[in-house]
């Protein structure tokens, strides 16, 4: 699925990387806990969160993910965006919950960590 497709699944915005739309995503988590992300995720190239700090952006930097969904309207920061840019991270925002995003995106063949 490209960045794009998930642009109009989810009914997104984008914040950061619209020169980027064209990269592929297979795979993605969704986790508002870092922590769980760093010590959980492996091999995921998006990130679905309703937690706006910089942390976001450097677990994703750390994870080598190539996208950042901000769930629940929420808006990266500009030096966020700034942060991310710097990383070529896409930063993307739904107003979809959390759940409904990954459900959507589920069902369009995004997978998790497993395949299942």
């Amino acid at each position: 699925m490209t960045i794009k497709e998930i642009l109009e699944t989810l009914d997104a915005e984008v914040f950061t990387g619209a020169d980027l739309l064209d990269r592929e995503i297979h795979t993605a988590c969704g986790s508002d806990l870092m922590s769980d992300v760093l010590a959980f995720v492996k091999e995921q190239a998006m990130l679905l969160t309703g937690l706006v700090n910089p942390q976001v952006i450097r677990t994703a930097e750390m994870m080598d993910m190539v996208c950042i969904l901000f769930v629940r309207g929420k808006k990266p920061t500009l030096d966020m965006i700034d942060l991310a840019n710097e990383n070529d991270i896409v930063l993307l925002g739904t107003p979809y919950e959390m759940f409904t995003a990954c459900g959507r995106l589920y069902s369009k063949g995004m997978r998790g960590r497993s395949g299942k």
